[in-house]
């Protein structure tokens, strides 16, 4: 979208995604600085660094996900077929999470500001 190409809305979607979930297993973004131009400058590059303590699974799925390439970066298959992808197994019947208005939703008062 930076570089003014064809908006693929799910593709791009997915580099989002790869956005967050760097951020949640490094602790901080891949691309930062100040300056926007700067910054626009770094998203456009693709470069980023992977520290080292994440896994190879885990770097190669970043690396996948946060391809500039949206004809090449991985879909939602690949990335459901990924090693990494597959090291939580999900059991549907065991994981509902919570149902809104259904489920009771407990609230601790003393968490509440």
């Amino acid at each position: 979208m930076i570089a003014g190409k064809e908006y693929n809305g799910l593709m791009a979607d997915i580099w989002s995604c790869g956005i967050i979930l760097y951020a949640m297993i490094c602790g901080y973004l891949p691309f930062e600085d100040e300056d926007t131009n700067i910054l626009y400058q770094k998203i456009l590059s693709g470069v980023f660094e992977l520290p080292d303590f994440l896994s190879k699974q885990a770097k190669n799925i970043l690396q996948k996900i946060l391809n500039t390439n949206p004809n090449t970066r991985y879909n939602i298959t690949q990335i459901r077929k990924h090693p990494w992808f597959s090291l939580y197994s999900y059991n549907s019947q065991d994981n509902n999470g919570t149902i809104i208005g259904q489920d009771q939703i407990s609230v601790n008062k003393y968490l509440i500001v």
